[in-house]
């Protein structure tokens, strides 16, 4: 490469950051949420109820946001607490090694 050449890097940014959805509590409605949980995260209906009683839980990762806030919306309406918010890029939100 001569002088007069350079190189030039760049990085590129995600327009849309990947969210995920949050089962914050199941309230008294259980089975319906239960329901509502396996219609979004396609598990099977035990698996389902274990992550419902687990709450609060992540249950999907990786979402577009409208994705996010639909999933987040089918919990909502069978009576359970949920949110979706931006999940935090790779090394943030971790300890510094000593």
């Amino acid at each position: 490469m001569s002088d007069e050449e350079s190189t030039e890097y760049f990085t590129l940014l995600c327009d849309d950051p990947s969210h995920e959805v949050v089962l914050v509590d199941c309230g008294p409605r259980e089975m319906d949420v239960v329901l509502a949980v396996r219609k979004v995260t396609g598990q099977s209906l035990w698996h389902s109820r274990v992550l419902a009683r687990r709450a609060p839980v992540a249950l999907l990762g990786g979402l577009s946001a409208d994705r996010a806030q639909s999933a987040v919306a089918v919990l909502r309406r069978a009576g359970a607490t949920a949110e979706w918010r931006q999940e935090p890029e790779p090394g943030e939100g971790t300890a510094p090694s000593p």
